[in-house]
């Protein structure tokens, strides 16, 4: 019997440890089945030593999209190709480009990285779809300017399609790691109508490849939270402690600071200001971003909701930002205010999630935090008959995403619960009877 319970203990080690080592579900999100980054290379025609071709980022996530500093690129080279022009992009590094005495290529690198141009890049170096800083949109909020795409001439590479080579390796950051980049595949070649639609002209070859996200793969840990409260109750309940990260300026020091810090400005401004790790103010959560969901007001057929979203990052303005959020009455959501809204459908027909953003030039920034690091609205539900209630937590929402990445929930036992309802108060009473008959049973046992 022990050494059959040592091997039960073992197996059970060996399947922990290779549950932290391969999370093989972490990148399916079941809000966005679909969501990927698909790259395509659309080799468009034949030079003399290579090909030119453009290559096109389509961002088909629903709501996660790419933020500045923006996205970047790259591969490894199967021959010893180089790069002699680009439109649209540039890469971060020349590399050594000696041999050549006439002709200077823009690349001599066997692993290219590619950026995009900034905005009011000189014209001759523009390119369609180029020149938004790396900046990517999400598809679901913004499909227009959800694609990326730059124009590459490739020389010492195949002249042919029997003779050129796909490359490989391809690497994607947005901006930092959170993607996982599959084989470049080909597919059938890319078809272009004309603008008046009479001629289809197409591509000599083209390749994809598919991009997806894990936000474990991005960073260990979560980036933002939810806390509830209601108009019935008086409970506040807050983000769980270090929801994001704990607080520890002994082993790391300035990992968080002080709002009414009287250094505040300076350690902000500090040298690593540019830095992507997020500077937050010192909370007991500890994460960058906090949703608060508040039910508000209960009327006879409708029933009202405040969200607020408060920054607490010191180094970022959130623009473009968005929030996704499910519970079931939304198929029944009347009216919004000072938001954007588009229902998302993941599972067919139910109508259970919504997807919400800012109204540009109005409420589309997300400023850092501080005073005016927050944006909020109101939501009017209509009561569904049969399916409303305010017990055991209903009215609050079962997923929160900020910005594509899914923020930690409060455990429901801590919802705010109906005075007439609470879990506490049952649970206080079942312990003081258990208490009474155990007290009662040692009465008769000693008698």
């Amino acid at each position: 019997m022990a050494l059959l319970f040592l091997r039960l203990g073992a197996s059970i080690a060996l399947l922990l440890a290779l549950s932290t080592l391969v999370p093989s579900s972490d990148a399916y999100d079941p809000l966005d089945p679909g969501g990927n980054i698909t790259i395509k290379w659309d080799v468009m025609e034949w030079n003399p030593d290579g090909y030119t071709a453009v290559v096109s980022l389509y961002n088909y996530q629903q709501y996660r999209h790419i933020q500045l500093p923006g996205w970047k690129l790259s591969w490894v080279w199967q021959k010893k190709e180089i790069i002699w022009k680009m439109f649209g992009g540039q890469t971060t590094e020349q590399g050594d480009c000696s041999k050549f005495k006439a002709e200077i290529p823009h690349c001599c690198k066997r692993d290219p990285e590619i950026v995009d141009l900034l905005p009011g890049a000189p014209y001759g170096t523009q390119f369609a779809n180029c020149c938004r800083g790396g900046v990517l949109n999400s598809w679901a909020q913004d499909s227009a300017n959800a694609v990326a795409s730059f124009k590459v001439v490739v020389g010492q590479a195949g002249t042919s399609n029997k003779t050129v080579k796909v490359p490989s390796s391809f690497t994607l950051r947005a901006p930092g790691p959170g993607y996982t980049c599959g084989p470049a595949k080909v597919v059938s070649p890319t078809k272009f109508i004309s603008p008046d639609g009479r001629r289809s002209t197409q591509a000599h070859a083209t390749w994809n490849v598919t991009c997806t996200y894990s936000q474990f793969v991005a960073r260990r840990s979560p980036t933002c939270c939810v806390s509830l409260s209601s108009f019935y109750n008086d409970t506040i309940v807050n983000c769980p402690t270090c929801s994001c990260g704990c607080q520890n300026n002994n082993s790391k020091p300035g990992s968080c600071v002080e709002g009414n810090s009287p250094y505040l400005a300076s350690v902000v401004n500090g040298q690593s200001a540019s830095s992507l790790e997020p500077l937050v103010e010192c909370t007991s959560h500890m994460c960058p971003i906090r949703v608060h969901w508040h039910v508000k007001v209960n009327y006879k057929d409708y029933w009202r909701v405040k969200i607020t979203v408060t920054n607490f990052n010191y180094r970022m303005n959130y623009s473009q930002w968005n929030l996704v959020a499910q519970h079931p009455n939304f198929n029944n959501l009347t009216t919004i205010f000072s938001f954007n809204y588009k229902p998302l459908s993941p599972y067919g027909t139910i109508n259970d999630t919504a997807m919400l953003w800012g109204i540009k030039y109005y409420n589309d920034m997300l400023v850092t935090a501080g005073p005016d690091g927050n944006v909020q609205s109101e939501l009017l539900f209509r009561k569904e008959p049969g399916a409303f209630t305010f017990q055991k937590g209903w009215a609050f929402p079962r997923r929160v995403y900020f910005n594509g990445d899914n923020c930690v929930m409060p455990p429901p036992d801590a919802y705010p619960w109906l005075p007439n309802a609470s879990p506490r108060f049952s649970a206080s009473l079942t312990l003081t009877l258990v208490t009474v008959g155990t007290a009662m049973a040692f009465l008769l046992v000693h008698v």
